[in-house]
């Protein structure tokens, strides 16, 4: 099973959507496989995001997501990177879809309320980023009367 990273930003642990948004990824028929509620270390921060470490609003962005608490978590299931990117939406709230997260909450580029990781690749460092591996459960499903390891 695929594995990706998700994380509700401080905008939306602030705003109360993180059951919401646990919810939505659940009912998509994606399993939670690793959880946590902190406030983002600024290294750990800088590290996430570095891809935009060049880019004019790198700064703020890593204020913003160090200003209060986010909630990480770990998402499997077959195709979950693809799916989280849909269940979000555009990073553009214009742009998002109704029925999507940033569709029916987010306001602005700069406070969307959910990141999910965009290719394999970086799910796997972001993952390694905020979990250790023994943090992380196995994937189980239910499916038909089938339990599946």
């Amino acid at each position: 099973m695929e594995r990706t990273y998700v994380m509700v930003k401080p905008d939306g642990v602030q705003r109360g959507l993180v059951g919401e948004i646990l919810s939505r990824i659940e009912k998509r028929g994606l399993k939670l496989a690793a959880l946590r509620m902190n406030v983002m270390d600024e290294a750990i921060a800088k590290e996430h995001y570095k891809e935009h470490s060049e880019r004019p609003f790198f700064a703020s962005l890593v204020e913003y997501v160090t200003s209060g608490p986010s909630v990480s978590m770990v998402v499997e299931g077959k195709d979950s990177i693809k799916i989280m990117r849909a269940v979000n939406g555009a990073t553009n709230p214009v742009e998002a879809v109704p029925g999507t997260i940033r569709g029916d909450f987010a306001i602005e580029t700069g406070r969307n309320v959910v990141h999910a990781s965009d290719a394999p690749e970086s799910a796997e460092r972001e993952i390694a980023l905020h979990f250790e591996e023994s943090e992380i459960t196995g994937y189980t499903r239910i499916d038909e009367g089938q339990l599946y390891e």
